[in-house]
């Protein structure tokens, strides 16, 4: 990979149609590239205009030219060449590789993604693992990055201007990226085979013309990992030994056990390929799952206890130290076939078993949602490799990971026939890994209990939210849990508390209602309750749109697609009694509101009013301008009341008209049906209706409140131990 080499391309018009991406010089007029790079997102037509800026803007003089595009591939790949203006003469000429195998390969690659766009376009060096196995049936590479941009807030791709880098491994280009999956965290990007370009018969008479002649493809393969001198291994490479020597020194022949790890990451080996203990070491740093597939062969081989348990502990310190996965490569292939034959025959039961087997575990946020896809049960695996279920263990053994409690959940839900192979599972992962048969045991049996309890059905979406008062724009933290009718309750935890702008709010909340509204009857449309403080009861929280949950179905705001109501937990923490004047007022059955619509009503008259003629009240009206609203609201609270109902938009009295239309008056009941019905009336007809009812409606009891709030990323394995 040559910096000289690097081009950042310009396409279109600026301000108007306008593209930006990145490319390679491959000759000295030729730009590789991926296609759409040159085409208009909206129209898909090519962009005429071509600007080519060749040379690394970091690594000395870099050369500005015109270009026009002169190849695509004839089957609509995303690749194209560029035609420059001038001839740029760069030293050397570009090797081409095709990968085979199946270990992965270290890649790098020279792109102009946003994400580092400051002051203009700056270059960044890519960089990170090729696994083959990871290619899918579009037959695309790949690409794990090792650092990688964090999602952006203004839904512009970090990642965008990266398409058209080239991809090397070993020096040679073996592929142009072409697109980003964010649903790796953001760290996974896609990029095109060069060997299904290459070879394209008007591609070869191009290189021919203006290079060096037709691509040759070289087959790379992984370099088998080795030991580097002692005194340049890295710090992790020496623990691997420390730990490797515990277990294979002196009496056990490890090489056969070595070559067959070797070949099952995908290497190719010599018959006499013969490896030390700093060999093995260096093979275990470059492979996650590398330890945990050579004890799969070693823990049958060890003929003593004390040597078993001297592996086990081997295990659990490389564990500890970061230097592999609980799974072996055969045991996480397993376990992922298994998921997936779930995921597509009942997509909610992992999610499902994991909130409630898993209820003091931080959840990825796949697992919070409604179902679980099939493309992110990497990510969850990988995660709950890493956690442990916090519950206790016989001394001296290792915890039980996350990962076989949710197996055992699962496999007690699919009953005994069909939960079986996923039972096996757990017993050769645990027999592996030292688990005690009695603590996986305890699991198996609370996952029986689990599975024959029928657990009251959710009932509605408690979510808290707070502004986020030291962010630059308007931000709020939202904390949510899945409430029951008989007060149980399940917590979405969140790997990250962050500031989220109102729409993201608005999308964890309807997230969580299709949670709900999964277990509800169909008929029963979902409730949603939003604690806020009292300086932000004025909030418009239920004109927060998430936007369109399809692309079949048009957007509308959370007040429209659900009862969305509101709740200040706060005033029980300030007013003594409150609680217990709320709990008469709902046990009382009262349920002729009281309507203030006179602005001679004043704080000390409505008091009154709430301590003697309407002492037993449920619901308070509350009409006239701003300022009175404001002034009554609190009082209403501090009383007790638990339904008020008011419009944000009204000025005077007379506004109260509009809201008539949803009968603030008719049955208490069915009140926050009525109120979400108007709401989508308002939004389809926002001039006919004006109005814009708040509701605050407050639940018998004590409200359920989210724990307090991480604000941090919870330390890695917070609770391995």
């Amino acid at each position: 990979m040559d910096p000289h080499r690097l081009a950042l391309i310009r396409s279109g018009i600026p301000r108007m149609h306008h593209r930006v991406g990145s490319g390679y010089l491959v000759a000295p007029r030729l730009v590789l590239t991926a296609r759409h790079v040159l085409r208009d997102a909206e129209s898909d037509a090519y962009l005429a205009k071509i600007q080519v800026t060749v040379g690394h803007p970091g690594r000395g003089e870099t050369l500005r030219t015109g270009a026009e595009l002169i190849w695509t591939h004839p089957e609509n790949l995303d690749v194209a060449l560029l035609l420059t203006h001038d001839e740029i003469d760069v030293p050397g000429a570009v090797r081409w590789g095709h990968p085979t195998g199946t270990a992965p390969l270290s890649y790098e690659g020279l792109g102009f993604p946003l994400a580092s766009a400051e002051h203009g376009r700056d270059a960044e060096h890519l960089r990170g693992v090729l696994p083959p196995l990871s290619s899918g049936g579009a037959g695309l590479y790949v690409l794990d990055q090792e650092l990688a941009p964090d999602p952006r807030e203004d839904d512009r791709k970090a990642w965008g201007g990266a398409s058209g880098t080239s991809v090397f491994c070993e020096g040679r280009l073996v592929g142009v990226v072409i697109c980003d999956e964010q649903s790796y965290g953001n760290r996974r990007l896609r990029a095109l085979p060069a060997h299904s370009f290459v070879r394209d018969n008007e591609f070869e008479a191009l290189l021919r013309q203006y290079g060096d002649g037709p691509p040759g493809l070289t087959e790379i393969g992984a370099a088998l990992p080795t030991a580097r001198p002692a005194e340049e291994r890295s710090p992790a490479e020496q623990e691997a030994e420390r730990l490797l020597w515990s277990v294979l020194s002196g009496r056990l022949n490890f090489t056969d056990h070595a070559r067959a790890l070797a070949r099952r990451l995908g290497y190719t080996t010599a018959e006499r390929y013969e490896p030390t203990i700093p060999d093995l070491a260096a093979l275990v740093v470059a492979h996650p799952r590398a330890l945990p597939s050579l004890s799969s062969t070693l823990a049958s081989a060890l003929p003593t206890e004390v040597e078993r348990a001297r592996l086990t502990d081997v295990l659990s310190r490389a564990r500890a130290c970061g230097l592999c996965q609980l799974l072996s490569m055969d045991e996480c292939e397993h376990l992922m076939d298994l998921f997936r034959g779930i995921c597509k025959e009942q997509p909610t039961l992992i999610p499902r078993a994991a909130r409630e087997a898993l209820r003091y575990t931080w959840l990825p946020d796949s697992l919070n949602r409604t179902q679980l896809r099939a493309d992110d049960l990497v990510h969850v695996v990988e995660y709950l490799e890493s956690v442990s279920d916090s519950e206790r263990v016989p001394d001296g053994t290792p915890p039980v990971p996350a990962l076989l409690r949710l197996a055992e959940c699962v496999a007690a839900a699919l009953g005994r026939e069909a939960g079986a192979e996923m039972r096996r599972w757990s017993d050769q992962v645990a027999a592996r890994t030292g688990i005690h048969p009695a603590a996986l045991a305890e699991r198996r049996t609370d996952a029986s209990r689990w599975a024959a309890r029928q657990s009251p059905p959710l009932s509605r979406v408690v979510a808290e939210v707070s502004r986020a008062r030291n962010e630059p724009r308007e931000s709020y933290y939202c904390r949510i849990l899945l409430a029951r009718a008989d007060g149980t309750h399940t917590t979405l935890h969140e790997t990250v508390t962050a500031p989220r702008t109102p729409e993201e709010v608005a999308r964890r909340v309807r997230d969580a209602v299709e949670v709900v509204a999964d277990e509800l009857n169909s008929t029963v449309v979902p409730h949603a309750t939003v604690l806020v403080a009292r300086d932000s009861l004025h909030l418009p929280i239920d004109e927060w749109n998430p936007g369109a949950p399809n692309e079949f179905v048009p957007d509308q705001p959370i007040g429209a697609e659900f009862c969305i109501t509101l709740s200040c937990p706060e005033m029980s923490d300030l007013v003594r009694g409150r609680e217990r004047e709320h709990r008469r007022r709902w046990e009382s059955g009262h349920s002729a509101p009281l309507v203030i619509n006179d602005e001679r009503v004043t704080r000390p008259r409505l008091r009154r009013l709430l301590q003697t003629t309407y002492r037993d009240a449920t619901q308070v009206v509350l009409q006239g301008s701003p300022e009175q609203r404001n002034s009554l609201l609190e009082l209403c609270l501090a009383l007790g009341v638990p339904v008020i109902l008011w419009d944000r938009q009204a000025d005077r009295p007379a506004d109260a008209a509009v809201l008539q239309q949803l009968d603030p008056a008719g049955p208490l009941a069915d009140l926050p049906a009525r109120v979400r019905d108007f709401r989508g009336t308002a939004f389809d007809e926002p001039e006919t209706l004006p109005a814009r009812p708040a509701l605050i409606w407050e639940e018998h009891g004590r409200p359920l409140r989210p724990e307090t709030l991480t604000l941090q990323d919870p330390p890695e394995g917070a609770q391995a131990s």
